[in-house]
This record gives structure tokens, C-alpha cells and sequence, in this order.
């Protein structure tokens, strides 16, 4: 059967003060009353069914993401090992239940239109392994410019039978400018999605061959998994914080492109895919005004220019004169204000605030 994992373990300190360590960024209501989780889980309608999604997250967010979400299925990690024992761990589980169980690895971190490029191109990822369980799908995004700040997939031959689906021809780190104009250039590289499709057996059996210690860990809990929430839970807290930390792209994805036992097949996928992890990044999903302005709340601005201005309170007014290349943002107990191009040192910031406000 079709499964989906969404992962959401982040906090998201770039978003800081709207962010908190008991409100991560995945569950703020940032777009018309929506979170960024509730709309990564939407995306699935018509694709997976709903009870076979779910979600991977802190343990600490297990139950209001559960009730946030009505119910859904939570994975809940003691600590963070990064994305290889995310994936390692929903692996495992639905292994337990479902011999033939393939699933997809999503993220909970982006805003992706239009829907119909996105559910296309996720068909045709869990048909490429319902054909054949060893091959390991990544997605790769067309890219529109020059990017530094992504990792790139470069696509090699086409899949026979899976038209628009070709063989991976080697992934690469975040290049310099130089290089990423180079692989726009070339028209076969696609920015790296970190969103892929598995069969959870291909997985597991990757996992003895590449990364044995996290595969012994994860099938230690998977034993424990049906006995009982106490057992359970005591097994993945023994275990899980043991595990060696990777993420999925060193652990998994690039020892299987080496290897003649694993297809990795890239499927593009056009869409507009924006990484929601920093204000800046958040800005672009706001409509922007003729000086370049961007306001979500309640905001004023006279004579600023490519000011961001953010309220979560209605009563709170944001008001500004004569700034250029500015953020603003307002919470009911903290205000933010920093240079556009200061904006990557809000995460540090957000370390040094007092504990009450963190």
C-alpha cells in the first residue's frame, strides 16, 4: 500500500518570535489561518489516503500536532538524529505491518504549487517503485535561477516506460555561483527536493548494507513497536538517542547511487517551491506593494521601502516611517526588528533572548 511520512521535527528559529520551543514554525498559522503542516498534509489528498499518512516529529509536539491535525498518526522522536533515522524509523514501523508498504518522504517546510504538477509527479514516483521495490525516487525541482543555497540532482537517461522519469547521474553539494550558473546552463539539473519515495523493505535492507548500527538500532525498536505503548516507548528512548546521526542524502541516497543493487530515479517536478525557513523566505508568499512592502496583520507603512511588517495580534498596529530593508515583527510579548540582510542571525538571536521568550 501507498504511505506518506511527513517530517516536522524543526523548531524553526529563523522565524523567531513567532516561533517558540513549545510552538514550532511547522504549526504557526501563518497563511489565512493555515499552518504549513496542515497544508503539507492536504497536499496528499487524492494521493495517499488519510489514514496512511504521517507525521514524524519531536515527541514533545506528538500530541498537539496529533490534536492540531485531528488525530493523525505521529511518530514521535526522543531527540533529533537527523533525516536518516526519520526515514529509518518510518521504515521500520510500516515494514511491521505492511511487508510491501511504499512510502513517501515529504517535508513539512515549503509552499509548492500548483497542486496538480506536485500530485503528478508524486504518482509517478510511487509507480516507479511499485515496479520496482529497489529503485529509491527523489524528486528534483526546475530550477529558475542560479541557487547556491540548494544541493542538485543531475538527470541522466530516461526510465523506459516512465515517461518524464530518468536515472540519477550523480548528486552535488551547494555550489558557488560559477557552478550554479553552469548547472542552469546545462538544463539537466534540478535543485534537490529532500522529498523521495521507498519501499519500506529497500530501505531497511539499504540500511544493513550501508549503516548497519542505525539498522541494528531501528529494527530494535521496530521488535518493540506492537508491544505495548509502555515497551514501546521505552525501547525508542533507550535506542533512538543512540543512533548515529546522518542525514538521508549522506546515509542512504548517495552510498545506493553506487551501488548496482538500487536505482535512483529522478522524477522533475515544475512547480513554484518556496522553503518557508526564514522571514525573507516567508515575505515571498505575501503580496508586495509598488515600493516592494510586504504586510501580514495589521501594518501601516508611509514612505518605507522593501520593508517586511508582521503582526499576530489584530489589535496590534505595525507602523513605519521612512525605512528601507527592514523587518518587523510583532508578537503580543516580543518585538523583532532587523536589516533584510541580517535576517540568518535571527536563529541566533533567538539563542540569547531570555528563556521565557525562547
Amino acid at each position: 500500500m501507498r504511505y506518506a511520512m511527513i517530517m516536522a521535527g524543526g523548531v524553526g528559529t529563523r522565524l523567531w518570535p513567532f516561533s517558540r520551543s513549545q510552538r514550532p514554525k511547522q504549526l504557526l498559522p501563518l497563511f489565512d489561518g493555515r499552518s504549513l503542516l496542515e497544508i503539507a498534509t492536504d497536499r496528499l489528498d487524492g494521493i495517499v489516503e488519510p489514514d496512511r499518512r504521517l507525521i514524524c516529529t519531536s515527541e514533545g509536539f506528538r500530541s498537539v500536532v496529533a490534536e492540531t491535525l485531528g488525530g493523525i498518526r505521529v511518530l514521535g522522536e526522543p531527540c533529533g538524529r537527523d533525516t536518516l533515522n526519520a526515514v529509518g524509523l518510518t521504515a521500520a514501523v510500516l515494514g511491521q505491518e505492511d511487508p510491501d508498504a511504499v512510502f513517501a518522504v515529504l517535508t513539512a517546510d515549503h509552499i509548492i504549487t500548483p497542486q496538480a504538477e506536485f500530485a503528478r509527479a508524486a504518482q509517478q514516483g510511487f509507480a516507479l517503485v511499485e515496479a520496482d521495490p529497489s529503485r529509491f525516487v527523489t524528486f528534483g525541482i526546475t530550477p529558475t535561477h542560479p541557487a547556491t543555497g540548494y544541493g542538485y540532482v543531475n538527470r541522466g537517461a530516461p526510465i523506459a516506460d516512465f515517461e518524464g522519469s530518468f536515472e540519477a547521474n550523480g548528486f552535488k553539494e551547494k555550489p558557488d555561483l560559477e557552478t550554479a550558473r553552469r548547472y542552469l546552463d546545462a538544463g539537466t539539473y534540478s535543485w534537490n527536493s529532500g522529498m523521495f519515495v521507498f519501499s519500506a523493505r529497500a530501505v531497511l535492507d539499504a540500511l544493513d548494507r550501508f549503516r548497519p548500527e542505525n539498522a541494528e538500532g531501528l529494527r530494535r525498536i521496530a521488535a518493540d513497536w506492537t508491544a505495548g505503548e509502555e515497551q514501546r516507548q521505552a525501547t525508542l528512548e533507550a535506542v533512538y538517542p543512540t543512533l548515529p546521526k546522518i542525514s538521508v542524502d549522506y546515509g542512504l541516497m548517495e552510498p545506493a547511487s553506487n551501488s548496482d543493487r538500487n536505482q535512483i530515479c529522478v522524477v522533475p517536478m515544475d512547480v513554484d517551491w518556496k522553503d518557508v525557513g526564514s522571514w525573507p523566505s516567508f515575505a515571498e508568499t505575501l503580496d508586495v506593494d509598488a515600493e516592494g512592502n510586504r504586510t501580514s496583520g495589521s501594518a501601516t507603512l508611509l514612505e518605507c521601502h522593501n520593508v517586511l511588517a508582521v503582526s499576530d495580534d489584530p489589535k496590534r498596529l505595525v507602523t513605519a516611517i521612512g525605512c528601507e530593508d527592514l523587518i518587523i515583527v510583532s508578537t503580543t510579548d516580543a518585538i523583532l526588528v532587523c536589516p533584510s540582510d541580517r535576517a540568518e542571525d535571527v536563529k541566533r538571536l533567538a539563542g540569547e533572548v531570555p528563556e521565557s521568550h525562547r
